[in-house]
């Protein structure tokens, strides 16, 4: 297909990093001083020579082929205050990165036009969401590790990545953490972690795959959100997964194949100790982890798939 121009917001900074190995050129809205969702092309990601700033200042007078919005305010008011009539008329697509979270089952998406393609991130979001008159697509994650980055798990502790985690609620799973982190060794990375127990700040995302390389395993409290990209991840590099049955992650995690997935969280301190008692079994398991991240989030059948979507709505 031909190269486009799209333009997009700086939402999820390693979504928008794996979208952008898509061979278009990406027009990354930034405001001074760079605040949250329009950083434009910043911060510690690699970058790639496809991804070009576009301060707000000089958007009415660029020309681009897509737009595609990835939260609320980018649809109801940037659509409005920032982008000229002709943009707003450009094909559009709204990438849902969430579960519905207002209603499981009865929230219908409030883009609700046959004139949107809206994106889902993972198969359960596509089930959950009333997705109303939109055309619709899903499109499974897709990641990439460093090379050479691989498993060597010879910390014996676990590794929990989350940002924000005593802030955002028990959808995130803090107390299953702190349970959790009260009867294992546990140590938990992400934004504001610094002041909980086993806290150890951020570990900024170029380096977070090397990292966790040395930990034994990979603990996911979270109760409900997407399939985070922190998991498969870990999985790419070879960590066996613990997590919580809900969401995606009870399809991804194949129980005694690439790790443990249980809605008890009771049994799952049980795995775990079972990992840190067996090196083996932990290396193992994680090798399947791999196999499997390799098989369904390769980034090859990710670019093909956004290929396609771009393909969809621009004709």
């Amino acid at each position: 297909m031909r190269r486009l121009k799209i333009l997009t917001w700086h939402l999820h900074g390693a979504y928008l990093h794996y979208l952008t190995q898509a061979p278009h050129d990406f027009y990354v809205l930034s405001k001074p001083g760079r605040p949250p969702g329009y950083a434009g092309r910043f911060g510690h990601i690699p970058w790639g020579d496809n991804v070009h700033d576009m301060p707000v200042d000089a958007l009415g007078s660029a020309e681009f082929d897509c737009v595609l919005y990835q939260d609320d305010p980018h649809w109801l008011v940037d659509r409005h205050t920032l982008l000229t009539e002709a943009q707003r008329r450009l094909p559009s697509i709204y990438l849902e990165h969430d579960p519905p979270l207002d209603h499981p089952t009865e929230q219908r998406h409030f883009i609700d036009s046959p004139d949107v393609l809206l994106v889902h991130v993972t198969p359960f979001n596509a089930l959950m969401w009333d997705s109303g008159r939109c055309p619709t697509r899903m499109i499974d994650h897709g990641v990439i590790v460093p090379e050479g980055v691989r498993y060597s798990g010879e910390l014996a502790r676990g590794l929990v990545v989350i940002n924000h985690p005593m802030q955002r609620g028990r959808r995130l799973g803090g107390d299953v953490y702190l349970a959790a982190q009260a009867q294992l060794p546990l140590d938990l990375v992400g934004m504001a972690t610094e002041d909980v127990p086993g806290g150890l700040g951020e570990v900024i995302h170029r380096d977070l795959p090397a990292f966790e390389a040395r930990y034994r395993f990979f603990f996911n409290p979270i109760r409900y959100t997407s399939m985070g990209l922190a998991v498969i991840e870990a999985m790419m590099v070879g960590l066996p997964i613990v997590g919580l049955a809900t969401t995606e992650m009870a399809t991804a995690i194949r129980n005694g194949e690439s790790g443990f997935v249980d809605t008890d969280p009771a049994r799952l301190v049980e795995a775990m100790h079972g990992l840190l008692a067996d090196p083996g079994e932990a290396r193992r398991m994680g090798e399947g982890a791999r196999r499997h991240a390799l098989e369904r989030f390769g980034i090859q059948r990710f670019v093909n798939d956004w290929n396609a979507a771009f393909a969809a709505a621009c004709g």
